[in-house]
């Protein structure tokens, strides 16, 4: 059976998104059926709405027995401001409620925009599409077309939208996720598949089915992400003492300036712990780390992307994980950290506390409070038999049931039977 999904950006792409698909399509191939990814040129997320990010130039590949199709994206003339600027106007109509799904559409329709993906949609060779798999509901200009098209066939369509629910109380992030328009695709979907149960009852209350909802959450596999040496990363990072580490995009939605604040104020009551960060920065990151002062420099290791046996080793030498942010629909990067016996600290918001049990393999904080992020740094850090404790029981879940064997088990039934 031939399948397609449609992923904004995928392999080599440093992305959950890319991996989750990845994981599924992997295993799809395995059963013997033919799987189709339609992406997009960036490599960079930025690259969709700002020139100057990395793009993946070849226009086929095929990873794991998955054909890869990328197709460019074009940009509206104008600053890279102009795309946030069109969403905020876009949540502003969407006020109007459903009269407004009609005009949402075509300005999620402006930019970025895939000007072969009409034409790619009919060529030939997805003629025997049997199911179609989508993602990322607020990337809604791919979803468009695609579910439009899936519609008209008459095809079965999966969408995991990966809605990030934000804070409790707050619409600040959701409302990015749950416009009209995104509402109303998902409700046309024949399958949604969420992360957690809070996604789940937060579309339910928005309108979609309950009965379409069906919770796979994320994964990993274990034996991909240990194995580092946690000495050797420490020699090379000129690490003697605690090490806090944090993995992933340095942005301030996903925590990472209130996590350098809160190691500040940890070093100034005479902490001697060092703070390492692997990921792309976004936003006011930089201009965070900037102004440290020297004393403070010495005790941060800004790496940015690094590769598989770099990370494996970080995480090997790594005492506690935060990652305190309020846009993870679940974090991948908590399992990765349990693989290793290392305790986690998120934020109370997005899907994480469907993910962390608070008090059994790490602690939940409230988004942006730099005290409490420090205070829960600064007990594990003092309290080893606790962190190796929350360390274990963590570890111990994911191997019952958060690999992605586990979640291929819970998605797989979606896809139907395949001939």
């Amino acid at each position: 059976m031939h399948i397609l999904h449609v992923v904004q950006l995928y392999w080599p792409a440093p992305s959950g998104a890319a991996r989750y698909f990845q994981e599924i399509g992997a295993r799809l191939v395995a059963e013997g059926h033919r799987v189709t990814v339609l992406t997009t040129d960036a490599f960079d997320l930025e690259h969709l709405w700002m020139p100057g990010k990395r793009r993946i130039a070849e226009p086929f590949g095929e990873h794991d027995g998955v054909q890869i199709r990328r197709l460019a994206i074009r940009r509206l003339p104008g600053p890279a401001l102009l795309y946030p600027i069109i969403r905020r106007l876009m949540v502003e109509v969407g006020r109007l409620g459903r009269p407004s799904v009609p005009i949402l559409r075509r300005f999620a329709m402006l930019t970025p925009q895939i000007p072969d993906l009409i034409t790619t949609l009919a060529d030939p060779a997805l003629s025997d599409v049997a199911v179609v798999h989508t993602t990322n509901i607020t990337l809604d200009f791919a979803l468009i077309p695609v579910a439009r098209w899936t519609q008209q066939r008459g095809l079965r369509h999966i969408c995991t939208p990966f809605v990030h629910v934000g804070e409790p109380g707050s619409e600040q992030t959701v409302r990015y996720y749950a416009m009209p328009h995104q509402i109303d695709l998902l409700r046309r979907a024949t399958y949604v598949a969420t992360m957690t149960e809070i996604e789940r009852a937060y579309l339910m209350r928005r309108g979609v089915p309950a009965a379409q909802i069906v919770t796979v959450g994320a994964g990993v596999t274990p034996v991909e992400v240990t194995g580092g040496d946690g000495r050797r990363f420490r020699a090379t990072q000129q690490i003697s003492g605690p090490m806090v580490l944090s993995l992933g995009v340095a942005a301030f939605d996903k925590g990472a300036i209130h996590t350098l604040a809160a190691m500040r104020r940890l070093w100034a009551q005479g902490s001697d712990a060092v703070w390492v960060q692997c990921g792309p920065a976004f936003g006011g990151f930089a201009e965070a780390v900037a102004a440290l002062t020297p004393s403070e420099r010495t005790r941060v290791r800004i790496l940015g992307y690094v590769d598989d046996d770099t990370r494996r080793d970080a995480l090997a030498a790594a005492d506690v994980y935060v990652q305190p942010s309020r846009t993870d629909s679940f974090g991948i990067t908590y399992l990765e950290a349990w693989c290793n016996g290392v305790p986690v600290i998120g934020a109370r918001a997005g899907g994480v506390p469907a993910v962390i049990r608070h008090g059994v393999d790490g602690w939940l904080v409230p988004f942006g409070n730099v005290p409490a992020i420090a205070e829960a740094i600064d007990r594990l850090l003092r309290d080893r038999a606790l962190a190796r404790a929350m360390g274990a029981a963590g570890r111990a879940r994911v191997w019952r049931e958060l690999t992605w064997d586990a979640v291929y088990q819970r998605i797989r039934p979606l896809y139907g039977e395949l001939g």
